[in-house]
């Protein structure tokens, strides 16, 4: 999908309110992809994507802007924790992993692909095995049917849906089960360590249909499906294509530029991110890959430390800087009712399924917004997730007592509900005008 920059930001508007800066730049960057995609191969091997470091309270969309910018090109995209990580030599991750896991998602996203233009030629030869199967499973209900009667009321029951639940007996390939977890580090599986040589085992299993649906299409698309061709596909996505995100850089930021006592674990971190970060070849199971074209993507609070704090080489790895800021009343009402997504659409469509047809006014989200502005400027600062708390605490009797037993009820939410759902937290703020 070759989106112009525009483009890009107009469709995270759609999800993301505000951080028109964050937006831009992450939008840039993606279409730098395009760009060098159509160059020289002399030229393209010297152009890296510029990786972006992104500064800002937590719940301001740090994340999601990189989440819906993956799902907008189809990228591989992996977001990780940077304090999962310890320095090499202690007990703990291996920066490499981070690399590792996103090769995993290409694959899934490879195979995904390949078994939906494979699933005309599969879905056949696995409705012809199910059929086999219930039809052995209901011969003890055969009774003065003949054969032939039995199959076609089968096919039919089977064709309109009314057998899922019954229990077959197929045969279906043993999935291998790793060996076991060395250090927290990795699993080890014997079909891994040996590729092909070891034939793959099959097993007879009781499922009912839905599920012998599933293993047996699973089954019949890796015979269908070129696995070399997958691998190698998965890999130049995950090296041109491969977003990582690494959230929380700021924990292993020390504070050496204050105190000048830096802490040796946290710079070590640093230092194994590095060539990561830099460009390096990763040994993974289903190849080497390289890093040096993979979009790293940082993020972090940066309350405490700042960006200066990082070690040089790894702040020279993150040319764009973007500050995110705090959302403002405007922003959470916008959250609450523009976004395809919006919380209040969720919350709606949540309890339509026990027949409550749930409305907000205007005045409603005017006070909604007001509310999460206040609790984040006089208690922690939670970003949008201070929506998620207020819209509980706002839905919890309704939720509690909906039951589907009953017609379609319209409940509308107006903005003395909510006064009267949040009168002890409106309190909290008047006294406060009282305390010197």
């Amino acid at each position: 999908m070759n989106l112009t920059p525009k483009e890009i930001v107009s469709e995270l508007d759609k999800y993301i309110i505000g951080q028109a800066e964050a937006k831009r730049a992450v939008a840039v960057a993606l279409r730098n992809r395009y760009r060098r995609s159509r160059l020289p191969k002399e030229l393209r091997d010297e152009i890296t994507p510029k990786n972006i470091i992104m500064k800002g309270p937590t719940g301001v969309g740090k994340t999601e802007i990189a989440r819906r910018l993956a799902k907008l090109v189809r990228a591989p995209f992996i977001k990780i924790e940077a304090t999962k990580y310890t320095e090499v030599g202690y007990v703990g991750r291996d920066v490499e992993s981070m690399v590792r896991d996103l090769v995993e998602v290409s694959v899934r996203m490879v195979k995904d692909e390949k078994q939906h233009e494979v699933e005309s030629k599969v879905k056949p030869i696995v409705d012809e095995k199910i059929l086999n199967a219930l039809f052995i499973a209901k011969l003890t209900e055969k009774g003065d049917m003949t054969d032939a009667d039995l199959k076609a009321k089968i096919k039919d029951d089977y064709s309109a849906g009314k057998l899922e639940d019954v229990v077959i007996e197929v045969e279906v390939t043993e999935q291998p089960k790793p060996m076991g977890v060395m250090g927290g580090v990795a699993e080890i599986n014997i079909s891994d360590m040996f590729g092909g040589l070891l034939p793959q085992r099959k097993k007879r299993k009781k499922l009912i249909v839905k599920r012998a649906r599933e293993l047996l299409f699973n089954d019949e698309c890796e015979k269908q499906i070129d696995q070399e061709s997958v691998t190698t596909e998965a890999i130049r996505r995950a090296e041109e294509d491969g977003i990582i995100f690494i959230d929380e850089m700021d924990k292993i930021v020390g504070k050496s530029a204050s105190n000048n006592s830096p802490d040796v674990s946290r710079e070590g971190v640093q230092r194994d991110i590095l060539p990561i970060v830099e460009g390096s070849t990763v040994a993974t199971k289903y190849g080497n890959i390289k890093t040096d074209f993979i979009l790293f993507i940082a993020a972090g609070a940066f309350h405490v430390s700042k960006i200066e704090d990082m070690i040089p080489e790894l702040q020279g790895r993150f040319p764009v800087r973007v500050e995110l800021e705090n959302l403002t009343k405007k922003d959470f009402k916008d959250i609450l009712s523009q976004p395809k997504n919006a919380i209040t659409f969720q919350y709606a469509s949540l309890l339509k399924v026990d027949n409550i047809n749930l409305t907000f006014t205007d005045d409603a989200l005017d006070e909604l917004a007001e509310l999460a502005e206040k609790e984040n400027s006089t208690s922690e600062n939670l970003g949008a997730r201070r929506l998620h708390t207020l819209l509980e605490g706002l839905t919890e009797d309704i939720s509690f007592n909906a039951n589907g037993n009953h017609p379609m009820t319209d409940v509308v939410i107006d903005k003395k509900y909510v006064q009267n759902t949040f009168k002890d937290t409106n309190k909290k703020y008047d006294l406060k005008k009282y305390v010197l």
